[in-house]
């Protein structure tokens, strides 16, 4: 909740509590291919966040009532574990996951290929084990690469940082503690190469040229994010290449 009744000294010598600077992003670590039973699977930390994704499909949809002849039907489900946060949140769907999971759908609706899969469904899970603020941006992120992983054709990859207001100074990618007690906050997500926005979203108010600033910070950074995507779909391609390399019986003597 950001805006809340309490205010908080969240910069302190110019430095955030975490000893970032306004502009720094929390450390990011994405491995794929983490699940054996998905199709396609990836495991995203993000400071203190520890998110997972799992994707089956394209397969046959059910329920039939679901079934669009036209298209793929793209599901996406997010809930957070009853112990990713202090707070001990009872499991099972609520309104904060419902939205979430809408939230994610609609994200990647124009991003994936749909029209190449007629008649069946992608089914998008995503999992927060632990929660430190920015879980939709991890889990679009944590997204983006089960797609990838399981092959599923998509126009690009897609990035997501949130920008926010703390102090009364914009700061990139909010801890939990910031997005409690600052100002403003706005997740974004956006495509690699037309830089296309797929997810915009505000909590508080901000002046235009604040907006305008937050979008230049949110796409400076999505260009790193991109970088350890890429990194670990490399990693993963390489890792098969290296297993089905070696041919028996064909080394020299």
């Amino acid at each position: 909740m950001v805006g809340g009744a309490t205010t908080k000294e969240l910069i302190v010598n110019g430095k955030r509590l975490d000893g970032r600077e306004l502009d720094e992003l929390r450390p990011i670590k994405i491995e794929a291919a983490v699940l054996n039973r998905a199709d396609g699977s990836a495991y995203v930390e993000w400071g203190k966040n520890k998110v997972i994704a799992g994707v089956f499909g394209p397969r046959e949809c059910f329920p039939k009532r679901d079934v669009n002849p036209y298209h793929a039907t793209l599901r996406c489900r997010y809930r957070m574990s009853p112990f990713a946060t202090s707070d001990h949140g009872r499991s099972g769907p609520n309104r904060r996951s419902t939205e979430l999971s809408k939230v994610i759908r609609e994200a990647f609706q124009g991003v994936v290929l749909l029209e190449q899969f007629p008649k069946t469904a992608i089914d998008l899970t995503v999992e927060v084990l632990q929660a430190d603020g920015g879980t939709r941006c991890a889990s679009i992120v944590a997204a983006s690469m089960a797609l990838a992983d399981a092959g599923v054709p998509m126009k690009d990859l897609v990035s997501a940082v949130a920008v926010g207001k703390i102090n009364g100074q914009l700061a990139l990618d909010l801890t939990g503690v910031e997005d409690n007690f600052g100002d403003s906050d706005i997740p974004i997500a956006i495509t690699s190469r037309n830089k296309e926005i797929v997810l915009f979203q505000m909590d508080g108010v901000l002046l235009p040229e604040q907006i305008s600033q937050a979008l230049r910070m949110a796409q400076s950074a999505s260009e790193h994010i991109h970088a350890l995507q890429v990194d670990a779909l490399k990693r993963v391609y390489e890792s098969k290449q290296a297993g089905m390399g070696a041919i028996p019986g064909s080394e020299e003597d």
